[in-house]
């Protein structure tokens, strides 16, 4: 009796590194210390000297039940993205630059090509973001997973001035409300996805027109990071007061997190086109509208709160960054919370 036999083949732990290798080194940042396959990642903070009070940020996450899709489809290198989407976009809500990046890899069975088509989506993440992927680990698990089945998850380590860091509390009345394009259900609310659609490879690669896609490619677009587009904005010298990303929960539980006691958040639904891929959800799932804007984000992946005079500036950022904007709404004074109207 040895390991292999036991379900655990450290030769395949070994090739799978090798091929991840190539999508690694792509996101190497200057700062980076380290090679992949140490014990630790490390990563210089001295090119952070010159800030007043650098403040370390960070964030975790998954990609949750939008892994069975995957699963169901055979497509395994967006999933990466979600992942480091969940992490990065927290991280950049409070004003941070992402830094670093490690993935966490869980599955039944280690199937080298695969965990390198994973992990590529990771780097591919890690690109979008800036931010470079530093370490990770790939946990062969025979008998808690089933063989074809995998779970993923990320951490993420961002830096931000604490003059900079993006609080919410200079928000006032008449302040404007700006939201930033998704780019369809992101990481969040598939339990319900898979309630509402039959979750079998006929139903997922079904072409609709109304999607102008099938219903698995537009279940499975990677989640928007919007890393480089709040950074525009910064570069165009605005100030973002306040910023929710718009993940579980939808509008009713991201919106308010973003909101100083006094301040109430007004949004007009019909101030952007909801994507079709919700209408088509709402319709087969027969899910009210309400529980449709407490779960899902809509269309809008993040929502930034700045002065009037700053919104024109903040909408050339965002759209310089290759984001679609929209004035989506208002601060007004009022008991914390949000009204959609």
């Amino acid at each position: 009796m040895d390991y292999k036999n036991a379900g655990v083949d450290i030769e395949a732990g070994y090739r799978s590194v090798e091929l991840m290798k190539k999508h690694v080194q792509q996101t190497m940042r200057p700062e980076v210390l380290t090679n992949l396959g140490g014990f630790s990642g490390a990563f210089s903070m001295e090119k952070f000297k010159d800030m007043e009070k650098p403040t370390l940020v960070s964030g975790t996450d998954g990609v949750g039940t939008k892994l069975k899709l995957a699963f169901l489809l055979d497509k395994h290198n967006t999933i990466g993205i979600d992942c480091v989407a969940m992490c990065v976009n927290d991280i950049a809500c409070a004003g941070g630059e992402p830094l670093f990046f490690l993935d966490y890899i869980a599955c039944g069975k280690n199937f080298p090509e695969k965990i390198a088509e994973i992990v590529s989506g990771v780097a591919e993440g890690c690109l979008q973001s800036d931010a470079a992927l530093i370490g990770g680990e790939t946990a062969e698990m025979p008998g808690f997973y089933p063989e074809d089945e995998y779970d993923l998850a990320g951490f993420a380590v961002g830096v931000v001035d604490q003059k900079d860091i993006i609080t919410g509390a200079e928000l006032k009345a008449d302040d404007v409300l700006i939201g930033m394009a998704s780019s369809g259900v992101h990481s969040n609310g598939f339990s319900l996805v898979r309630k509402i659609f039959s979750m079998d490879k006929e139903t997922l690669t079904t072409y609709y027109d109304e999607l102008g896609k099938t219903l698995g490619e537009a279940l499975l677009a990677p989640t928007k990071i919007y890393v480089k587009a709040l950074r525009c904005i910064k570069e165009a010298g605005v100030r973002i007061k306040a910023c929710s990303h718009i993940t579980g929960g939808g509008f009713y539980e991201n919106v308010p997190r973003m909101l100083p006691e006094g301040k109430h958040a007004v949004i007009e639904k019909d101030s952007y086109e909801v994507p079709a891929i919700f209408k088509m959800m709402a319709r087969e799932g027969q899910v009210e509208e309400k529980m449709m804007y407490n779960t899902y984000n809509m269309g809008i992946g993040m929502v930034l709160g700045v002065d009037p005079a700053d919104v024109d500036k903040t909408m050339e950022a965002i759209r310089a960054a290759g984001e679609i904007p929209y004035v989506i709404g208002k601060v007004e004074d009022g008991e914390k919370g949000v009204t959609l109207c």
